[in-house]
């Protein structure tokens, strides 16, 4: 769920904002209010949350100046409640990044999907921000250097991989082909690298495919098939299991950043 503080001056509009809106729908939940922008300022710092909904024209200290100061120590969308004839002054959330600004006298629906659209554009941020972790933390992985390692055939069977990573191989085959047995070089390799000859291997052949699919060049049955699945179901099910996404829905949202 994510978080949000309201920050509002005039309770009868504070309280019909936290009870009026289903913000369990929208996957939020209000982790604190505040009837000016002093006091919405501690609570900022205390709880951290992920929206803050402030009005502008508040006692002891504004929305704006809080926003500014919050900003010094906390990264988070916001949204501002505003009038016509403060309107302008509300202008000076656009330097502090501001979502969108909400007019008075709130209209529930346009409230409602205000944050509808926030929320999702949040939650993709959120699935952007762990692919790319994803994808980072598997190219480093691969990248490592492991000429280094003690056993010979550890070093062997990754340069293998990745001169015939595009052909059908199992571990009988990868044996094979550097003259030891099967089960010495599972072992060894599980050792050396904490991962099967496998696992290596289907690692290896997804980056290739997210290098692919991301030219948007190739349908992805082709790029299964170029990277050494000759099925595509399985290709798919492979790349879940380390996206938890399918490709197409992968391919599908680098095309709408």
């Amino acid at each position: 769920m994510l978080t949000l503080v309201i920050v509002e001056d005039e309770r009868i509009i504070r309280q019909g904002l936290i009870y009026t809106i289903d913000w369990t729908s929208l996957g939020i939940t209000i982790v604190g209010e505040a009837s000016n922008g002093a006091e919405g300022l501690k609570k900022i710092k205390e709880v951290k949350p992920d929206i803050v909904l402030t009005d502008i024209k508040m006692p002891v200290m504004d929305g704006i100046q809080m926003l500014e100061e919050a900003a010094g120590f906390h990264e988070c969308e916001k949204l501002i409640l505003t009038s016509y004839s403060d309107f302008s002054y509300a202008q000076k959330g656009i330097r502090l990044g501001v979502y969108d600004y909400i007019l008075k006298p709130v209209d529930d629906r346009i409230l409602h999907e205000t944050f509808q659209k926030l929320t999702k554009k949040m939650i993709d941020q959120q699935k952007d921000k762990q692919k790319t972790q994803t994808i980072s933390y598997y190219q480093e992985l691969l990248d490592k250097d492991l000429s280094h390692h003690s056993n010979q055939y550890v070093t062997q069977c990754v340069s293998f991989i990745k001169e015939h990573y595009q052909e059908k191989l199992s571990n009988e085959d990868i044996s094979e082909s550097l003259s030891v047995s099967t089960s010495y070089l599972s072992r060894v390799f599980k050792k050396e690298t904490n991962l099967t000859i496998m696992d290596y291997l289907n690692r290896y052949r997804i980056m290739k495919a997210i290098s692919l699919l991301q030219t948007d060049n190739y349908r992805i049955y082709e790029i299964a098939n170029d990277v050494g699945f000759s099925d595509y179901k399985h290709f798919s099910t492979v790349f879940k299991k380390y996206f938890s996404t399918s490709p197409g829905d992968f391919m599908a949202r680098g095309k709408t950043r």
